[in-house]
């Protein structure tokens, strides 16, 4: 048995694929499948069921994988505990983002300023980047495949995570300023209650936004109705312009429409127009009571720290780039 075999075995089980794992690996997929085929007649089992579209692992192939992905964990902290007294760091770091997060600067706290300073330092480090729901970056973290999250957080972070909260905004409507709601609103304030039934444009599932919002519908007594879907802000902000729903998103992303809508953070509903002539309205930003829902963005890690040294150095540095809030 052969490291090289558990990696390969490892990857198609993550990929779903010997193709995909040999992109992953560079590796042609039958030099993939030819290890892999080795390492099952070792064994004695079938690990891998290649009867459907996806491979996924058999019963024996769920129980080899995890003392698979800890053989090639300890061999990775061998190497990095050696790297370690070179005084030289090198390695590997594994860093998930949510959508929009590289390209956002929170209090002056910005994740591409703070990697491109890192890489000048330590040039020998490669980082991993990757964009992915907030719980699934959760569980990646948990199961040691990403070494660092940018997250957003419906609640408290789960167990066996650290985090350290960068922002943390009240969630408005976003509405062009003909719709109803403009109206019925108090002081530029509507309850939740009056999200009720009506056609919203969210955060997808699994992100902590939606979390959010869907546990205050739910202690309200009832289910969002989310007809649109976007992974950035500033896409469900230019669908509301365009009066195709009430965008539920964080206070300031209003703003993020930019030139193709207008946009009103006041309370005055008493104009009419819709705007630009060009289709895209007016909007206004309706702050959500009854209860206040809060959109909260944290930098998270596993609660036993960072498994090696460039992991480490790169945590260092990006909690003390960024805000220091109230943790959730």
């Amino acid at each position: 048995m052969e490291l090289a075999q558990l990696r390969y075995f490892v990857a198609v089980v993550e990929e779903g694929g010997f193709t995909r794992a040999g992109a992953r690996l560079h590796v042609s997929q039958p030099g993939v499948s030819a290890q892999v085929a080795q390492l099952e007649r070792e064994l004695g089992q079938r690990l891998l069921d290649r009867s459907g579209r996806r491979v996924t692992p058999t019963e024996a192939g769920r129980a080899v994988l995890a003392y698979a992905r800890a053989a090639l964990a300890a061999v990775e902290g061998v190497r990095r505990t050696a790297e370690e007294f070179s005084g030289l760091l090198r390695g590997r770091v594994a860093l998930g983002l949510v959508p929009g997060a590289a390209g956002a600067v929170v209090d002056g706290f910005d994740v591409v300023e703070v990697l491109g300073a890192f890489h000048d330092e330590h040039p020998g480090v490669e980082i991993s980047l990757s964009e992915d729901t907030s719980e699934r970056m959760l569980a990646a973290l948990l199961r040691g495949e990403l070494d660092l999250a940018v997250v957003g957080l419906p609640g408290e972070p789960p167990p066996g995570v650290s985090c350290q909260v960068v922002l943390d905004e009240p969630l408005v409507a976003a509405v062009r300023e003909d719709d109803p709601l403009v109206a019925a609103a108090v002081n530029g304030v509507i309850p939740l209650a009056a999200l009720r039934g009506r056609a919203l444009i969210g955060l997808p599932r699994g992100t902590g936004l939606r979390g959010v919002l869907e546990r205050a519908c739910a202690q309200a007594g009832f289910a969002p109705r989310v007809d649109f879907e976007a992974a950035a802000p500033a896409v469900l902000v230019r669908l509301a312009a365009r009066g195709l729903g009430v965008a539920v998103v964080p206070s300031g992303a209003e703003s993020a429409a930019g030139p193709r809508a207008d946009v009103d953070t006041g309370t005055d509903p008493s104009g009419s127009g819709n705007g630009n002539g060009n289709g895209n309205g007016r909007l206004c930003a309706l702050r959500i009571t009854e209860p206040e829902l809060t959109g909260t963005v944290a930098l998270a890690w596993r609660a036993d720290g960072p498994s090696g040294p460039a992991a480490r150095k790169l945590l260092e540095r990006l909690r003390s780039g960024a805000p220091r809030r109230p943790a959730p």
